[in-house]
């Protein structure tokens, strides 16, 4: 009963509450036998409640085909993103930001929109070019979008502020979008503190070629004070919102394993960049449990996987 609880694949998943519970075909066990000791079993952080909808089996019940959306799917990437990458020109093949997610939607026929917007410039600069990249290639379509990260706020904002005449938003759906600020932006920010951040910024530039406004407006105080007064909802729009979580730790060589802490400490619940309660706008359809915030974009590290199956804990 204790594997139900820990909802490892089966045929068909039941959700009880914030609980889910895989049962196969054969077995006819009422859900109700469950429930007790999946309560004792639940965490004891009185956070993990503010978690909605846990999500960790819901692959169990794709389809093999599904129909086809009736308006164009618009990828819209996070900070320090792409659409496509290429290092070694036509040497290597190309990075996808969205990895092999274009291919699975592409492949039960919706039509797909990925746009490119400066990797750290503004939310304003990013939110224009964005604009300008659905209109060009949506040719008068109405769109949905799914945003990762501060991609979300550049969909805000571009649908709030700059109502763009060539683009329709139908839906806007954001995964780990920081609707609230990053206690580590905070962190960093305030660590590094005001006599040195301009020369930082000016250094991020000079190496990279990037403006670095974006670093500033992922703070708390920014989006609370800032930029969510000024960014109300379009109530043409439907808005909806994902958040995810790491349960334990991030390994040692882990890049979130700092970034992790931080936010716990401060905000609880996390995926090691953005914490679920940031991640809260719209219609909240869930958590996603133990991914990071790669994870989410399939950047899964293959790497930690395969260790995981060797130990018999095969990867959600």
């Amino acid at each position: 009963m204790a594997q139900a609880c820990r909802g490892r694949p089966r045929l068909q998943v039941v959700h009880a509450g914030n609980l889910t519970i895989s049962r196969s075909a054969g077995q006819r066990r009422h859900l109700g036998a469950y429930a007790p000791l999946c309560r004792q079993l639940a965490p004891a952080d009185a956070r993990i409640k503010g978690l909605g909808r846990e999500i960790a089996d819901d692959y169990a019940l794709l389809r093999d085909s599904y129909e086809s959306p009736q308006n164009p799917i618009v990828l819209a990437h996070g900070l320090l993103g792409f659409a496509e990458l290429r290092l070694a020109g036509s040497y290597l093949p190309s990075i996808s930001y969205w990895r092999g997610i274009r291919e699975a939607l592409s492949a039960n026929n919706a039509e797909v929109i990925t746009t490119s917007v400066p990797p750290s410039g503004s939310i304003e600069k990013r939110a224009t070019k964005l604009a300008e990249d659905i209109e060009a290639q949506a040719q008068g379509k109405s769109v949905n979008i799914v945003a990762h990260s501060m991609g979300g706020l550049d969909a805000r904002y571009m649908i709030s502020r700059l109502q763009p005449a060539g683009v329709n938003v139908k839906s806007l759906i954001t995964v780990a979008t920081p609707h609230h600020g990053s206690p580590f932006a905070d962190y960093l920010i305030d660590g590094i503190g005001p006599r040195y951040l301009p020369r930082l910024y000016e250094l991020w530039q000079r190496t990279t070629g990037w403006e670095p406004s974006a670093f500033s407006q992922l703070t708390t105080e920014y989006m609370a004070q800032e930029f969510n007064p000024k960014t109300p909802d379009d109530p043409t729009v439907r808005y909806f919102s994902y958040g995810a979580m790491v349960r334990h730790k991030p390994p040692l060589l882990s890049p979130f394993r700092h970034s992790h802490r931080v936010i716990e400490e401060r905000e609880g619940p996390n995926d090691g960049l953005v914490s679920v309660e940031s991640s809260k706008w719209g219609t909240y359809k869930g958590t996603l449990l133990n991914v990071n915030h790669l994870d989410l974009i399939n950047w899964s590290n293959r790497l930690r996987f395969t260790v995981q199956k060797w130990m018999g804990q095969p990867p959600s």
